[in-house]
This record gives C-alpha cells, sequence and structure tokens, in this order.
C-alpha cells in the first residue's frame, strides 16, 4: 500500500487490500472511495468484502467504480458528494491511483486553480494534462 497524499485531507492509492483497512486507520483517514469496478479485481477485493472489512475498522466506505477512459459526470458528482460528507482524512483507490486523481481533480474545479490540480496530481506522477480544458469548463460553471 502506498499513500499518496494530494491535499492534507485527500490522498489516493493503487489497489488497496482487507489487510491495510488498519494502518489506513491509523494513519488517520476515516473514509475509504472505491473507484475501482469489481469486473477488473478478484472477489476477494469486490466493493462489498472490501465495505465490510472496512467498516469493521470504523471506517466509512463509499463505491464509485470509475471506468477507465470513460469518466462521467456522475462519478465526479459522486467524488465531491462522499469528500464533501466525509469527518476526516479521504483515501480514494483504484488501479494505479490515476483514477482517483482524475475524479479528485475534476470535483475540485474552481475550488483550486487548474494549474495546481494538475501539479499536485503530477507529484505522484499522474498526468492530468489532458483533463485540463474539461477542469477548466467545469470551473467556469461554477
Amino acid at each position: 500500500m502506498e499513500l499518496r497524499p494530494l491535499t492534507e485531507d485527500y490522498a489516493v492509492s493503487p489497489q488497496i487490500e482487507p489487510q491495510d483497512l488498519a494502518a489506513i486507520r491509523q494513519a488517520g483517514f476515516t473514509m475509504i472511495i472505491d473507484n475501482r469496478p469489481d469486473a477488473e479485481i478478484p472477489p476477494e477485493l469486490w466493493a462489498e468484502r472490501m465495505r465490510a472489512a472496512a467498516e469493521a475498522e470504523g471506517l466509512t466506505f463509499v463505491v464509485n467504480p470509475v471506468v477507465g477512459g470513460a469518466i462521467t459526470m456522475d462519478n465526479v458528482t459522486a467524488q465531491a458528494d462522499a469528500i464533501a460528507s466525509s469527518k476526516g482524512p479521504v483515501l480514494a483507490y483504484c488501479a494505479s491511483g490515476n483514477r482517483s486523481s482524475i475524479v479528485w481533480a475534476l470535483s475540485q474545479a474552481g475550488r483550486m486553480p487548474t494549474d495546481e490540480l494538475i501539479a499536485r496530481a503530477a507529484r505522484w506522477g499522474y498526468n492530468l494534462e489532458p483533463f485540463r480544458q474539461t477542469i477548466e469548463s467545469l470551473a467556469n460553471r461554477g
């Protein structure tokens, strides 16, 4: 497990496993967002199994499956709503952390400058430059 903070209250990670949850809670996270569709992973990592394990650790667990190359506004809205409802730091995960970074940046459009959103993800090797125009469009809507 590798936690990659994008802000003080939001980090991303590649796929986590049930045995990582105690350490995630001990690191101060209160919510986990699963951005990985079940179809990509073995049954032992499916959302409902991860939810049960996370809730047993006292963590809130949100399922927001993001299909690579097919991010929807519903994904963006769900991510924003989950982050806003959290009572503490959030960890979002997918295969590499990239999709969790993208939906975060899109959900934060207008709350932070576009350059900063892109730069925060870039520190961890995530290239959000292809999403610049979408981030700016969303920022201008608000």
